[in-house]
C-alpha cells in the first residue's frame, strides 16, 4: 500500500511547528514528515526535528514553491531508498498546530484513487486583514483557464500523487505555486478535487508586514496567471 509523506515549508514557526509536526506524524498512513525550514531566524528547525520530522534547510528564504521542492525531493530519496511505490505528498501550512489533525479527508481521496490532487476547504474560517483581492484574482484567474472555479484557490493544504507532483513542475514562483498548480493539473487532465476540513491557521493582519504579504501574494499569483495565459492585461 503507498503510504503517505507531508512536507511542511516553514519560515519563523517555531511557536507552532512542533504541534503542527505532532500531529501530522499521527495522520494514518503517515510514516515520513519532512519540514524545509526555509531560512528561518529562529528555532523553528530545531523544534521541528525535536518533534519527530527530518528537517531540510535552505541557508536563506528561497520561497514557497522553493521549500516544496525541496521537501518533495527529500521524499523522493527515501522512495528509492526503501523500494515500492512512490508515496503520495500531503503539503501542509507549518502554523496549523494541532488541527493539522483533521487532514484526513485530504489524503482519502488520493490513497483511494478517486484522485489525484485534493484541496483543502476551510468550513471555520478566519477573519483575514485583507479584502480578498488576491483571492479573487486566482480564482478568476483558474476559472479562465480551466472552466472550474475553486472555492479556497489559494489554499496550501494539498495531497497529491507523486505522477501528479512531477507533472506540475517546474513550480509556479513563490505564492503563485498553488495557482499555477491548479490549472496545469486540470490542463494535462488530473482529477483535481476540493474537501472540507475542519483546519484553521493564524489569521494574516493588517500591519504593514500583513500588506507586504498580500502584495508578495498578488505579484506571485500574477505572474504565474500570466505565464498560463490566463490574465487579460
Amino acid at each position: 500500500m503507498t503510504g503517505t509523506a507531508v512536507i511542511i515549508p516553514a519560515k519563523d514557526e517555531a511557536d507552532r511547528i512542533g504541534a503542527t509536526v505532532a500531529a501530522a506524524r499521527a495522520l494514518p498512513g503517515v510514516d515520513l514528515v519532512v519540514v524545509v525550514d526555509d531560512g528561518s531566524a529562529d528555532r523553528t528547525g530545531r523544534v521541528a526535528r525535536a518533534a519527530g520530522a527530518r528537517v531540510v534547510r535552505h541557508s536563506r528564504n528561497r520561497g514557497k514553491a522553493a521549500a516544496m521542492e525541496s521537501g518533495a525531493e527529500v521524499v523522493r530519496l527515501f522512495d528509492e531508498e526503501r523500494g515500492g511505490p512512490p508515496r503520495h505528498l500531503l503539503f501542509l501550512d507549518a502554523d496549523l498546530g494541532e488541527t493539522a489533525h483533521t487532514a484526513v479527508p485530504l489524503i482519502e481521496p488520493v490513497a483511494a484513487g478517486e484522485a489525484d490532487m485534493t484541496i483543502a476547504v476551510f468550513v471555520t474560517r478566519v477573519k483575514l486583514g485583507g479584502h480578498g483581492f488576491v483571492v479573487r484574482l486566482a480564482r478568476d484567474g483558474i476559472e479562465r483557464a480551466t472552466g472550474w472555479t475553486p472555492t479556497q484557490p489559494l489554499n496550501g493544504q494539498r495531497c497529491l500523487t507523486r505522477a501528479a507532483f512531477e507533472a506540475a513542475r517546474p513550480l509556479a514562483r513563490g505564492f503563485g505555486v498553488e495557482t499555477g498548480l491548479t490549472i496545469d493539473l486540470l490542463r494535462r487532465g488530473f482529477r483535481v478535487r476540493e474537501v472540507e476540513v475542519e483546519m484553521s491557521h493564524r489569521a494574516t493582519g493588517t500591519d504593514w508586514r500583513a500588506q507586504l504579504h498580500r502584495t508578495r501574494q498578488f505579484r506571485d499569483v500574477a505572474r504565474a496567471l500570466l505565464a498560463r495565459r490566463a490574465l487579460h492585461v
